[in-house]
């Protein structure tokens, strides 16, 4: 693995931990505002990078070798995705709602400790992502580029960056430190460079699957933006602020892809 691919993948889990570092310079807890306008932005970047980034390079990959079927393995891949999301939702069934039905002073904690585990396990796709994304150029994909590569990966970085800010904020709100707040807001995000380097290990067995690979990231990610992130940007008044968001978000990671790219 190259120096660039390795930087590459590490710039996501970055995004992670400077989103978390909000925690150590801001003195008072996020505002309804800031955390609807983040899910926007975070909303608006993930659909974006699943369309430019993930499910058109897979129609472009199997199209060299299925032609006019090229969407089948996108479309299987996507609703595979979208199955693996659902089953982690039975696994952990809606754990933020669940806490919020919580009663006693641990119930905002209670709430933030297992959104924590809901982010990490649905930070695995895009950790899984990015190494699918890098597994192909460093094997000479020609349907995958140094630039496009990098663009996924800052499109995922900007995406982390508020959901860093949106654990280690309500943490330090429930009580805990400042630097453990910080600390676990961070962690949420050390899965993806690792399911990114697993990924790429197993270069030799990822390729063939490509379009199928990252179709299956654009589903999850669809899923966590619909599931997650959409009632989170329109909950309570000015919802309008999470929309407007959204929009700058997908601008900018469209901007990134196709620039890039």
């Amino acid at each position: 693995m190259t120096l660039y691919a390795f930087y590459g993948i590490m710039i996501p889990f970055l995004g992670t931990v400077m989103g978390a570092s909000c925690v150590l310079f801001m003195k008072n807890a996020m505002s309804d505002r800031l955390q609807r306008a983040l899910s926007g932005f975070a909303a608006g970047v993930m659909v974006a990078a699943s369309i430019w980034s993930l499910i058109i390079p897979a129609l472009e990959q199997a199209e060299e070798s299925m032609g006019k079927l090229s969407f089948v393995p996108a479309a299987v891949g996507f609703w595979a995705g979208i199955l693996f999301l659902l089953l982690l939702d039975h696994v952990i069934p809606h754990l933020h709602r669940n806490a919020d039905e919580a009663e006693g002073p641990k119930s905002r904690l209670q709430k933030t400790t297992m959104l924590v585990l809901a982010v990490t396990l649905h930070n695995i796709p895009e950790g899984m992502a990015v190494g699918v994304v890098y597994a192909g150029y460093i094997t000479g994909n020609t349907n995958i580029t140094a630039m496009g590569a990098l663009a996924l990966s800052l499109g995922i970085a900007i995406q982390n960056f508020p959901e860093g800010a949106i654990i280690s904020m309500p943490l330090r709100a429930g009580g805990v430190k400042k630097h453990k707040a910080f600390l676990s807001g961070a962690a949420s995000g050390i899965v993806e460079p690792v399911g990114a380097l697993i990924t790429i290990a197993a270069a030799s067995l990822v390729i063939p699957l490509l379009p199928y690979l990252l179709s299956f990231a654009a589903g999850a990610m669809l899923y966590v933006v619909v599931e997650e992130l959409i009632p989170e940007m329109s909950a309570g008044k000015h919802s309008n602020i999470g929309t407007v968001f959204f929009a700058v978000g997908f601008s900018v990671m469209m901007i990134l892809d196709v620039a890039l790219g």
